[in-house]
């Protein structure tokens, strides 16, 4: 039997290639993805939730949101939230799938909760090169634009820009390809998983103290 699966979805790059990864593995059936979200805005991405909606009709999968009340909520009622988000989904559902990337002790946290209540948790892009995963994000023919940029650590000029084998090479050194510090978020117009795509329109750049967003309005292309 197949392990049915629903995918942690922050409207990037990194939870749309563990999508196709799932989507081809024979041992997983993709039922769902799923969104956190603060004041119907995605955190660090600031996707609107109305666009992650457009993101999973175009995948044809259902959308299950989650609001929190802050950013940062304390980490057990963080817990309580998604377990309770999870188990009032309505989507039957034994495994949770996450698009991160590094050994850095994310892992352990989410099976901390996800798995005490009950699911698996499943990471297949954990442990693999940043380089690597880039230029398979781009070959594959995932196409996504950064919308924040943390000031701190990336210029703000690249904030707005199409993720790309130029723009990686563009990046200074320090800055991982993937943005898994921070550096970056990205949002995902098209992919091999979606029935269309997203064009954005209206774009401006909201510059603020630290982060750097892309704000836009956001409409469906059917194929």
């Amino acid at each position: 039997m197949k392990k049915k699966v629903i995918i942690s979805w922050s409207s990037g790059k990194d939870s749309t290639l563990t999508l196709i990864y799932l989507l081809n593995n024979p041992e997983y059936d993709v039922v769902g993805l799923y969104t956190t979200h603060v004041a119907n805005e995605v955190p660090f991405q600031v996707t609107p939730i109305s666009v992650v909606q457009m993101q999973a009709d175009l995948t044809d999968l259902p959308l299950i949101t989650i609001e929190l009340p802050t950013v940062f909520p304390a980490n057990n009622e963080y817990q309580r939230l998604v377990v309770e988000g999870f188990k009032e989904c309505g989507i039957e559902f034994n495994a949770v799938a996450f698009g991160d990337m590094f050994c850095n002790g994310i892992v352990e946290y989410r099976k901390s909760y996800i798995e005490e209540a009950g699911w698996e948790c499943v990471f297949p892009l954990v442990g693999q090169s940043s380089n690597e995963l880039a230029k398979e994000i781009i070959s594959c023919g995932i196409r996504t634009i950064l919308v924040t940029t943390d000031g701190t650590q990336l210029d703000n000029n690249f904030c707005g820009k199409e993720y790309t084998i130029n723009l990686l090479s563009e990046l200074p050194k320090q800055v991982d390809p993937c943005g898994e510090n921070g550096e970056f978020h990205t949002l995902v117009i098209e992919a091999p998983c979606f029935n269309g795509s997203i064009e954005l329109f209206s774009t401006t750049i909201d510059e603020q103290e630290r982060f750097t967003h892309l704000r836009y309005q956001a409409s469906v292309l059917q194929k």
